[in-house]
């Protein structure tokens, strides 16, 4: 099975045009205002113009209002949302979008029960508990997810084009999401990066 390929926190035309080069799958805006990755709706609605068909572009929401999400769905093309704050499930699917739910993985989360409660989503996105939210570039122990997890599980937290091979290959999640990782710096996409890492996923996905 192909691992589906998102590279999120795009801010640049030149980032988009190499991550669609490159082979990727879905194209992340961050609408979180405090992220150094964040763009306004009608930013993304610019850059998401060099998205060909058949590549998605994904909104990232943390904590926002319903007002500002619907606003952001309307001026940008987005086919899915991603959510990161506290946000429960009556609240994420009002938006006539498909949906992610990210988990901040830690000890003591029971990733099943969370599962459940988000069993409308289209899957569960797997992240590192860090402060704030998203883009920290933290694994996270890998060994905390439990092996009857329903549904499709997209994995990011840390990951770059040296550690996603091992990362596919045992946890085998439908998807990989990367942000810091092919980063020269914040909000600023190192291309090589971005092509090792697909590369890198390929190569996994080959050896299963």
């Amino acid at each position: 099975m192909k691992t589906r390929i998102k590279i999120c926190g795009l801010t640049r035309e030149a980032d988009v045009d190499a991550a669609v080069a490159a082979g990727a799958d879905a194209i992340g805006f961050v609408f979180y205002r405090p992220s150094p990755r964040y763009v306004t709706p009608q930013r993304a609605a610019e850059l998401a113009r060099r998205i060909p068909p058949f590549v998605d572009a994904v909104g990232l929401f943390v904590n926002e209002t319903p007002a500002v999400i619907a606003a952001a769905c309307q001026e940008a093309p987005l086919s899915l949302l991603q959510f990161h704050g506290d946000e429960d499930a009556a609240f994420c699917r009002q938006f006539s979008r498909p949906w992610l739910r990210a988990a901040r993985v830690r000890a003591g989360l029971d990733l099943v029960e969370f599962a459940r409660s988000f069993s409308a989503a289209r899957g569960l996105l797997l992240d590192a508990f860090v402060d704030g939210y998203g883009g920290g570039g933290h694994v996270f122990d890998w060994t905390l997810i439990p092996p009857d997890l329903p549904g499709f599980l997209v994995l990011s937290g840390g990951l770059d084009a040296a550690n996603v091979g091992d990362a596919i290959r045992r946890v085998r999640p439908a998807a990989v999401d990367v942000s810091s990782g092919v980063e020269a710096e914040k909000g600023i996409k190192d291309h090589d990066k971005i092509a090792a890492f697909v590369a890198a996923v390929r190569k996994a996905d080959e050896s299963l």
